[in-house]
């Protein structure tokens, strides 16, 4: 029977939230074998002094499975 590991992490990017998923997923995958679905948890900003938004974060749960041949 398969094991699936759930690990969470923090995406940023400057172009948008979805971007920030993506990096989250595509760093994660450096790494990590066999990822197999990705949850978003939380959207996040990072705002200037003049009220711009200039970063976006996203806080992911990234699903994985457990390689049976350890």
């Amino acid at each position: 029977m398969p094991v699936v590991k759930v690990i969470e992490l923090v995406g940023q990017s400057k172009q948008s939230w979805e971007d920030a998923v993506r990096q989250a997923v595509a760093e994660a995958a450096r790494t990590i074998r066999n990822i197999q679905g990705v949850e978003v948890l939380n959207w996040t900003g990072e705002v200037d002094g003049q009220g711009n938004l200039t970063a976006y974060r996203a806080d992911v749960n990234v699903a994985f499975l457990v390689d049976e041949n350890r």
